[in-house]
């Protein structure tokens, strides 16, 4: 059995203990200690790291009630001086217990029981028992949630027989145990939890909700607490500068900036558009008086592939030859007929483009296709220029 200092104090990073069994394992080599503040991933929170002995602990795993190590390598020495990663660990202290007061307000004010919790390593995220929370619920979780961190409710743990906790307003029945840890935020809830958590709720900082998305008939939150939000703030910060920056707008105007200048684009667009269909028509015309026997053929030097294929439906609505064109900015080739030719284009390709390591394919009426090099298209267009024509 391996006693676990983190039940009774989470913020014990420094500790001598003695190594009680090395083990070879195929995933690697572990050690267990007498005493081991490592938590172990588990109950949606992810493992400590640190170093025992000066060598650095890779996972941490339980295993009964034995705390297994996962480290790079056996120290020498019988007893050893341990070191939990201080910035990793209190990270999943202010997220385990922000989750734990997210939740507590999220069943407090709409009875959106949390049913699944993960403490990733950007984000976290609860799902909750709803079909939706609209956008004025969310906020009001929010501004209640952190309206408990200013409150600095104490939060405290400490373990209680079978019967002691039936008599606890517990937000689940706890697992049939002999004892269990129970997690109390003063005032606020009862949980049984064997996390590890802040003191208090004023070292969660601050709760900030991200966005949310249905999960099978749920709702999931992805939110951030503590030094994650205050990060997340500060790069949101910095976005915002730099657009400002680039629209040479105050804060408060850039929506209505952002807004002229969305109806600029849509001006812009519109005669680009105007502009390219009548050029489109001049090309159109030049190509038709280029037509050689039974196929119209053009290489350009940047069109993309949807500027090819509308110039084809454009002149095979024009003529009844085969229609071939190539763009080499893309590496692409594009044929296509108004349906008075016996070819099946997508057939054709099909059958051809293997041996020029071409990839693609279409209807009868028009097939396009991509290559790995210029080289190779060109040579698979003049392929198709000399058998169509």
């Amino acid at each position: 059995m391996t006693t676990r200092p983190y039940f009774d104090d989470a913020y014990l990073t420094h500790w001598t203990t003695r190594i009680k069994d090395k083990l070879e394992r195929e995933d690697g080599i572990y050690v267990v200690l007498e005493e081991s503040a490592f938590y172990p991933h588990g109950g949606g929170q992810p493992n400590d790291t640190g170093r025992i002995g000066g060598i650095p602990v890779l996972d941490v795993i339980s295993e009964g009630d034995v705390v297994l190590h996962k480290v790079e390598r056996f120290p020498e020495e019988a007893e050893v001086r341990c070191e939990i990663d201080w910035d990793r660990r209190f990270d999943h202290m202010q997220q385990h217990s922000g989750q734990h007061l997210l939740s507590a307000v999220c069943r407090e004010l709409y009875e959106a029981i949390t049913v699944s919790f993960h403490l990733g390593e950007d984000y976290c995220t609860i799902d909750v028992e709803r079909p939706e929370l609209s956008a004025e619920q969310l906020e009001a979780i929010e501004r209640e949630a952190n309206r408990h961190i200013y409150l600095n409710h104490k939060i405290s743990s400490y373990f209680v027989t079978q019967e002691e906790a039936s008599r606890l307003p517990l937000v689940k029945p706890p697992k049939a145990v002999d004892r269990v840890r129970i997690v109390e935020m003063e005032d606020v809830e009862y949980n049984g939890c064997g996390g590890t958590h802040v003191a208090a709720t004023g070292a969660i900082g601050i709760i900030k909700l991200l966005k949310t998305e249905k999960q099978k008939g749920n709702v999931r939150i992805f939110f951030k607490c503590g030094y994650r939000a205050l990060r997340e703030f500060q790069e949101q910060q910095h976005i915002l500068a730099t657009i400002t920056a680039k629209l040479k707008t105050g804060r408060d105007s850039i929506l209505e900036r952002l807004d002229k200048w969305e109806d600029e684009q849509k001006r812009l667009q519109r005669e680009y558009d105007t502009l390219k269909e009548a050029m489109d028509e001049v090309t159109v015309s030049e190509l038709l008086e280029k037509r050689e026997g039974g196929i119209i053929a053009q290489i350009y030097a940047d069109k993309s592939l949807k500027d090819l294929q509308s110039l084809a439906q454009k002149l095979t609505a024009q003529t009844d030859a085969a229609v071939l064109l190539a763009t080499e900015a893309e590496q692409k080739v594009v044929l296509a007929h108004n349906g008075s030719l016996s070819l099946s284009c997508g057939a054709f390709f099909k059958e051809h483009l293997s041996a020029y390591g071409g990839k693609g394919g279409g209807s009868d009426k028009l097939a396009q296709a991509g290559f790995s090099s210029w080289a190779d298209a060109l040579a698979f267009y003049e392929f198709v220029k000399q058998t169509v024509s």
